[in-house]
């Protein structure tokens, strides 16, 4: 199994330029995966082609450069729905990433379906841009926000709780698939399921997930779902978000402006209908392009082979890591996803991932747009490894050793 993986990682670090420079002295560990991944070769001649070749306004030009533009641009929206299983390419609208799509809905859905008394659930270990857009709404409509409960350092839902949490006050369930800062994979489909029979909205944050786990949207049962390029190997500002048909006939534009128009008079305007009414002004082409590469490179390298892959290693980090006295490993120890975060005690997370860095090994330290729960762990900050497809085994051999000088260090 580990020479089936070794091949596996050589073969897909020959397609990251990036990772073959040296930082500080020595070869780059890059281990900052969570908060974005790197690009491969044909993501980047994708973008490069685009520019040199097809680059374009879409939809209205009627010229061959237009024409291609446009052909590219909507062949992406086709690809991204065919990555998340979605019935068809118009439930996918173009976002800068998985914040605006939750930001559009929280206006464009909850703007007209939230009222003064409703109910919006959440889980405590929510990413800031699954928290706030919800508080923004909470604020102008006057709904409450609920939560279900994280259990303490292991990092689990406490599912015991969600029956007594979905009552018909509940409009919206939001949840994170996989959780940033714990790791953990959380039973989306037993959520959205739960959550339907009670009459209740869903979204999933799959900003972690969907680069690295399949993604079925018809199997999660979910209403909303969001994910963002830069995380699934392609470009930065550019995402998209999924909605069932009868969720986008229920939502108004939150943009208005050129594209999204159908007929515009002096009094006023009608709109084009889903996707194309929630995508205002000149796209990101380019980005669309370049994830549809991206798109096409992680389904060559399969994602049940990259969840198996980032377990692997995710496992191995987390026992290595229990041999250092008085550190804190946050997230289940069992059947996490690719990434672990801990408090070493006697150092700052920022002093560990700058010494780190020095070390060549590119972590990331704080609380990782999840402060509420941070408080709730009694932290004000982590660090955090996290992995993917082209991280090996050996670099969470040199991750390890990097941990231990740091600890001889300050301690």
């Amino acid at each position: 199994m580990n020479e089936q993986l070794a091949f596996s990682e050589a073969r897909a670090r020959a397609d990251f330029p990036i990772l073959r420079q040296t930082v500080h002295g020595h070869p780059l560990v890059y281990f900052d995966n969570a908060a974005t991944s790197q690009k491969p070769r044909q993501v980047i001649e994708a973008l490069r082609h685009y520019y040199e070749f097809d680059n374009a306004n879409v939809h209205r030009g009627i010229h061959e450069l237009s024409a291609r533009a446009t052909a590219g641009f909507e062949a992406a929206r086709q690809r991204i729905a065919q990555f998340i299983h979605a019935a068809a390419a118009e439930q996918i609208v173009f976002t800068r990433g998985t914040t605006e799509s939750i930001n559009l809905v929280a206006r464009a859905w909850g703007d007209r379906r939230i009222r003064a008394g409703d109910h919006i659930l959440l889980t405590e270990m929510e990413h800031h841009s699954n928290l706030v857009p919800w508080q923004l709404l909470a604020q102008r409509t006057g709904a409450k926000l609920l939560f279900v409960p994280v259990t303490g350092d292991e990092g689990l839902l406490d599912l015991a709780t969600l029956d007594h949490l979905l009552t018909p006050k509940v409009k919206l369930f939001a949840f994170a698939h996989i959780s940033n800062s714990l790791g953990t994979v959380n039973p989306a489909a037993e959520l959205c399921a739960r959550a339907r029979r009670a009459g209740i909205v869903t979204l999933v944050d799959a900003a972690q997930s969907a680069g690295h786990c399949p993604v079925d949207v018809q199997a999660l049962g979910c209403d909303f779902l969001a994910f963002s390029g830069h995380k699934v190997c392609g470009p930065t500002g550019i995402g998209a978000l999924y909605a069932r048909p009868e969720r986008w006939e229920e939502m108004e534009p939150y943009q208005g402006g050129g594209e999204m128009i159908l007929n515009v008079e002096y009094a006023g305007s009608t709109w084009k209908p889903a996707p194309h009414k929630f995508e205002a002004g000149t796209p990101d082409i380019s980005g669309a392009i370049g994830l549809h590469a991206a798109l096409d490179y992680l389904d060559q390298i399969g994602r049940e082979n990259i969840f198996r892959h980032d377990q692997a290693l995710a496992a191995y980090a987390y026992e290595k890591l229990g041999e250092f006295a008085g550190i804190r490993r946050f997230g289940p120890a069992q059947g996490r996803a690719g990434l672990v975060s801990f408090w070493l005690p006697g150092v700052h997370a920022h002093d560990l991932v700058t010494a780190a860095d020095q070390l060549g090994v590119a972590l990331r330290g704080g609380h990782h747009c999840t402060q509420p729960l941070m408080h709730k762990l009694g932290v004000e900050s982590t660090a955090r490894a996290s992995f993917y497809f082209y991280n090996t085994h050996a670099e969470v051999d040199r991750f390890i050793d990097a941990i231990r000088q740091i600890n001889k260090f300050f301690n």
